[in-house]
């Protein structure tokens, strides 16, 4: 028996970096398990959208699929969303067993990889000195995962030995640049920016754009393509097929 397709589901963007980074980045993801079929899809915004892509490996004769969201925090995509996509493959595709794995959340590799990224940024704007770290993430109304990125920077914070803040490109305050400058107000002059998005796109771009005017002196690009994200995708994948293995009676 063949193991369930992996579908990398992320939300989808006008910007076409972002479908490109996503494309690449399950590319990646098939280069550690070349022996899974996994493809990209989209919530929306991007092509290929979730439908075709179900339809697609029907075709192809699977009949079983492992949807792994490609998302950091358990907003309302990854609460509403992915759900109620899924439900409604499995409407259309009555005979497939399909199944949604968890979100990919935070792992502390990630980190890893953040430090990374922060790193090329400072190195390209020459700067040797920190006083202080702005995370910043989507955003959302609800509060649960906000709260799980402030989390999250005060982890990155405590491993750098700097005070750090969470900040949002939207649906909650403070954005970056308010973030900055409180930071400014409070004497530091050394702020950088750790840009915790899975990939570029608009929100990204305003949030390093507010960061900037305010005075950061870096921001880091996209967590983007990686070995570490991949691998993670991969372990929420195996969570998800061994939820559809059927239970004996």
């Amino acid at each position: 028996m063949s193991a369930p397709a992996l579908v990398a589901l992320a939300h989808g963007s006008r910007d076409p970096r972002s479908a490109a980074t996503i494309t690449a980045l399950t590319d990646r993801v098939r280069a550690l398990r070349p022996d899974l079929r996994i493809e990209p899809a989209f919530l929306e915004l991007s092509d290929p959208a979730v439908p075709a892509v179900i339809d697609g490996l029907v075709a192809d004769g699977h009949d079983e699929v492992v949807v792994v969201p490609l998302l950091l925090s358990r907003a309302y995509h990854a609460k509403v969303d992915v759900p109620s996509v899924v439900a409604a493959m499995q409407n259309r595709h009555p005979l497939m067993r399909i199944g949604a794995a968890p979100h990919l959340g935070t792992e502390p590799s990630f980190l890893d990889v953040l430090d990374q990224r922060l790193r090329a940024a400072l190195s390209t704007a020459r700067v040797r000195e920190l006083d202080a770290l702005v995370l910043a993430g989507a955003g959302t109304s609800d509060p649960v995962a906000n709260a799980g990125v402030a989390r999250i920077a005060r982890a990155w914070g405590a491993r750098h030995r700097l005070p750090a803040a969470a900040a949002f490109a939207s649906a909650s305050p403070p954005s970056t640049g308010e973030a900055v400058r409180q930071f400014r107000a409070d004497g530091r002059r050394h702020i950088a920016v750790g840009s915790f998005f899975l990939a570029p796109g608009f929100l990204p771009d305003r949030a390093a754009e507010l960061a900037l005017e305010a005075g950061a002196v870096a921001v880091s690009e996209p967590l983007g393509v990686d070995d570490e994200i991949a691998r993670t995708v991969l372990s929420r994948y195996a969570v998800g097929a061994v939820e559809l293995v059927p239970l004996p009676a």
